[in-house]
């Protein structure tokens, strides 16, 4: 029990700064490797010399990325149940907790994947995929990634956040990162040599659907060798189904599913109305989401770092290093994001460059729609910190709320709103305009919620010391 020793004074003892970067600095360079290998995919295939190539995997992206949602279901709330769990001295409870999310992600994304594949070309229409020229490419990638690949891709993104909830941050990383850098050796192996030209697609989706499992039986091979020193059991039981761990594990990951599904609609709606305006400007476009993904993936990898720490010393009552952890992280995201938003800004037509290397308009197109993207960064950033904080402690309904603002209930509505008096551009600055708003109603709810605490824990202390003057 040596290990769990020293993973539990990460979270209860180490100095805050030391516990916060030790926690999140190997999750945000396993965000950033998967960004890079995911504009890897988009660099390939830019080698192609097709819009309508690039556009097929854009269409994708948001069937491909409900995988993370179901992953997020169960992975975010788990981890932040087991967390609490162990602050709570409750190591029964935490395992439970792994199994159940194990189970129960495998069970849904199990589900998705073949109705994804019995429905693949309504599927594929409904993204945006109906031009002929990107129909057939669309197809093939949907059936690699999310049909074949999907129970592989969703088991990697879950037990990374499971071993992270532990403390194994290193581990978790290393996981992570290990399926991104190998789909970047994969791409041009698959797309280039072992396929035929002209399935350049095809051969990106095999990539992506390799690594996802030699990541995930990565995991599983570290869960087997630490099960002595481990609260993490995938063994299925009973036991998981009571205690209040599912509705616990559900309530806590929704926001977090919710989150990258309406994350995934708004984009969906996003590449069907800019489709309007032709294949051109939604190449550009895809290129433009991905450059700015980094930004948005720093403060992801930051947000699900720390989770454990804020949910370990929230189930063990210490509020004041918890809220010192959520203030150092939620800066350093909001930094992070800021030095690329000025990047994207001054760099914008060079970044997107790098990915449509052909003679083609939807370069500068791609370059406006970055510069406008990425205003939204800091902002952001702040939220999504904020919405992580609130899945630490169980706070499901104010996570909730956030979520679906930061993506779905705001933007969907300001591009309709926006796109007959700013044809084209109106669309895309929706996006930064909901995360202004979205972090603001994320500054009033942690305030409230940071006040409720204050009073309350000064409440128990007074109980505490007219108990002390009774005896």
């Amino acid at each position: 029990m040596k290990d769990r020793a020293a993973e539990t004074r990460l979270f209860a003892q180490a100095p805050i700064v030391r516990a916060v970067l030790a926690l999140a600095i190997p999750t945000v360079i396993s965000q950033v490797i998967l960004v890079v290998y995911n504009m890897a995919d988009t660099f390939f295939i830019g080698l192609a010399g097709s819009d309508a190539k690039i556009t097929a995997v854009t269409v994708c992206m948001p069937a491909f990325m409900f995988l993370s949602a179901i992953s997020n279901l169960f992975g975010v709330g788990g981890a932040s149940v087991i967390a609490r769990a162990l602050g709570a001295s409750d190591a029964e409870r935490a395992r439970r907790a792994g199994a159940f999310a194990f189970w129960g992600c495998a069970a849904v994304t199990l589900a998705y994947s073949v109705g994804a594949r019995l429905l693949i070309h309504p599927f594929v229409n409904l993204l945006g995929g109906s031009d002929p020229a990107v129909h057939a490419d669309a197809c093939r990638y949907l059936c690699w990634t999310v049909a074949l690949g999907g129970l592989a891709t969703a088991l990697n993104a879950l037990l990374g956040h499971l071993v992270r909830s532990e403390g194994r941050s290193v581990q978790a990383g290393f996981g992570i990162a290990l399926g991104g850098a190998l789909n970047i050796a994969l791409d041009p192996l698959f797309m280039f040599v072992l396929l035929p030209k002209g399935r350049e697609v095809e051969g990106a989706a095999v990539a992506t659907s390799l690594s996802n499992l030699i990541a995930a039986l990565y995991f599983l091979a570290v869960i087997r060798h630490n099960r002595r020193r481990s609260v993490l059991s995938l063994r299925p039981e009973r036991a998981a189904l009571r205690g209040g761990i599912p509705g616990e594990v559900l309530s806590t990951g929704l926001p977090a599913c919710l989150m990258t599904l309406c994350e995934n609609i708004s984009y969906a709606v996003l590449d069907n109305l800019m489709g309007l305006s032709g294949t051109v400007m939604q190449a550009g476009l895809g290129v433009a989401k991905k450059v700015n993904m980094l930004a948005h993936c720093m403060a992801r990898g930051m947000a699900q770092g720390v989770l454990p720490l804020i949910g370990y010393n929230y189930g063990a009552g210490n509020h004041r290093r918890m809220k010192r952890a959520v203030r150092i992280s939620t800066g350093i995201s909001v930094a992070l994001s800021a030095l690329w938003m000025a990047a994207s800004l001054a760099f914008s037509q060079p970044l997107v460059g790098l990915f449509i290397q052909h003679e083609s308009e939807s370069v500068a197109y791609g370059a406006r729609f970055l510069r406008i993207l990425c205003l939204g960064g800091p902002f952001s950033a702040f939220a999504y910190a904020i919405i992580s904080f609130f899945q630490a402690v169980g706070e499901s309904r104010k996570s909730f709320l956030l979520a679906i603002l930061r993506k779905g209930v705001l933007d969907i509505p300001m591009m309709f709103l926006l796109l007959r008096p700013l044809p084209v551009y109106g669309i895309v600055w929706a996006t930064p305009i909901a995360d202004v708003l979205c972090c603001v109603t994320a500054v009033t709810l942690f305030t409230s919620f940071s006040r409720r605490l204050l009073d309350r824990a000064g409440y128990e202390v007074y109980l505490d010391k007219e108990a002390g003057s009774r005896q």
